[in-house]
């Protein structure tokens, strides 16, 4: 699907990836905080569903 996405969505992806490696490494500091992972869950499938909802 490249390029079907518009500026909000790939804002949103980055957002995504960013917010992952930021409790990725918060993980490895600072130990497993699960309602950062609970988060950045909720987070990813916002992004999903704007990516699936771009595509229909």
């Amino acid at each position: 699907m490249p390029g079907s996405a518009d500026g909000s969505t790939k804002a949103m992806g980055a957002l995504t990836v960013g917010a992952l490696v930021m409790v990725t490494a918060y993980t490895v500091a600072l130990g497993s905080n699960g309602w950062l992972w609970f988060g950045w869950v909720v987070l990813g499938l916002i992004t999903l569903g704007m990516v699936v909802s771009r595509g229909t």
